[in-house]
């Protein structure tokens, strides 16, 4: 958890999104639209952190071929993951694989857990979010 201790600080509450990789069709549509609704979440004192596997160099890339204005946090050891249950294991063709569960978690600034959404579908979330939070403009 100590991955996220700077995000928790700064505002009343924290999203921390689990996505399975940088650059992908389904996470550039949801960072996308994260990035869209940014000051939106601000506003409300919600900060945004998103968290996968995916290395430090991976994340840079990410952020600026798709422009992005969100954190993330790379996890390659799966250790926030595993505590919030973001991932699952699959034994495919007689190997064990990691699997990322696309999950979102509201945290208050005491990391008790508000609200969680689990194997959401990219497109539409980020609204969804919205408003079942109520968040206005």
């Amino acid at each position: 958890m100590e991955k996220l201790q700077p995000f928790l600080s700064k505002y009343k509450q924290t999203i921390v999104y689990f996505y399975p990789k940088d650059n992908t069709p389904g996470c550039t549509i949801e960072a996308h639209d994260f990035t869209k609704y940014k000051e939106l979440f601000n506003k409300s004192w919600i900060w945004i952190v998103w968290v996968s596997k995916d290395s430090e160099k991976s994340h840079q890339k990410f952020i600026e071929k798709q422009c992005l204005n969100i954190d993330l946090i790379s996890d390659e050891d799966l250790s926030l993951h595993k505590q919030f249950g973001a991932r699952w294991e699959k034994n495919m063709y007689g190997k064990i694989v990691q699997w990322v569960i696309r999950s979102t978690f509201l945290l208050d600034g005491n990391w008790k857990i508000l609200k969680e959404w689990r194997n959401v579908k990219a497109a539409g979330h980020v609204e969804k979010i919205i408003n079942e939070l109520k968040i206005a403009n």
